[in-house]
């Protein structure tokens, strides 16, 4: 099997996870406290996967100037995009919608807003998918704990998110479609992380990587948290520091 077809098939796993979760939230009626606790746990796996396998991978490979600026400017560049989304109805995307003033808007509510959640779930997933490409990069071979990483910490976001959704009165066919999109860009993304990073020099790909992890670290902070720590903060950090030790054995078995 190609690297090429080994990248995609990688990135589908991993935002299949999506469809996972989405299938959860949405079809069941899974308590506020159970969807906040493995949130919080897939922030733990996602906060170790970018110390151990993103950061220090761009630090080994380009220095700590590209690794710095690299996660520098990928937290940046989320960041500005998530404002953008925030002000056009996507700030909650991946609140479940318990809340009262913490909860999706309706299209009556805001205009838009349906397809400013679409996009702000693309904008989530890409650098987690591209960097399961970039990882193909070093030996030929997938990091499995990236793969693992992700597809772990995408359970809770799809079934946190399409709660949500259901909530604010969206139906099964924009929930699924919207997910569905999102694991199929996964694979593009995955794919063009191999083959198009592949081409530039260490350094280069060394950046790459740290702008995804600061991408990927922002979006844990400003998104997944939150809404953790909205329904199980007495418990947020024992399950976070236990979702990063998993993640931290699994980098180094």
């Amino acid at each position: 099997m190609s690297d090429v077809v080994q990248a995609g098939l990688w990135g589908l796993v991993a935002g299949a996870a999506l469809l996972v979760g989405a299938g959860l939230g949405y079809g069941l009626r899974v308590p506020q406290k159970v969807i906040a606790t493995v949130m919080a746990f897939g922030a733990g796996v996602l906060l170790s996967a970018v110390s151990f396998e993103l950061v220090d991978e761009a630090y080994r490979e380009g220095g700590l100037g590209p690794a710095a600026i690299g996660t520098l400017g990928g937290a940046g560049a989320y960041t500005l995009g998530n404002v953008w989304l925030a002000r056009r109805g996507a700030r909650h995307r991946k609140r479940s919608g318990s809340k009262p003033g913490r909860a999706q808007p309706t299209e009556g509510e805001q205009g838009g807003s349906g397809l400013a959640l679409a996009l702000g779930a693309l904008l989530d997933g890409i650098p987690e998918s591209a960097v399961i490409g970039v990882s193909l990069l070093d030996g030929g071979a997938v990091s499995l704990v990236t793969v693992a990483a992700v597809f772990i910490s995408n359970v809770p976001e799809g079934l946190s998110s399409s709660a949500g959704m259901k909530q604010a009165g969206r139906g099964r066919g924009y929930v699924f479609g919207v997910w569905t999109a999102i694991a199929a860009a996964s694979t593009v993304s995955a794919v063009l992380g191999y083959t198009v990073i592949g081409a530039f020099s260490p350094a280069v790909i060394a950046a790459v990587t740290a702008v995804a992890a600061g991408a990927i670290l922002a979006m844990v902070a400003d998104t997944m948290i939150p809404e953790a720590f909205e329904e199980a903060h007495l418990a947020i950090g024992l399950v976070t520091v236990s979702g990063f030790l998993v993640s931290f054995a699994l980098s180094h078995a």
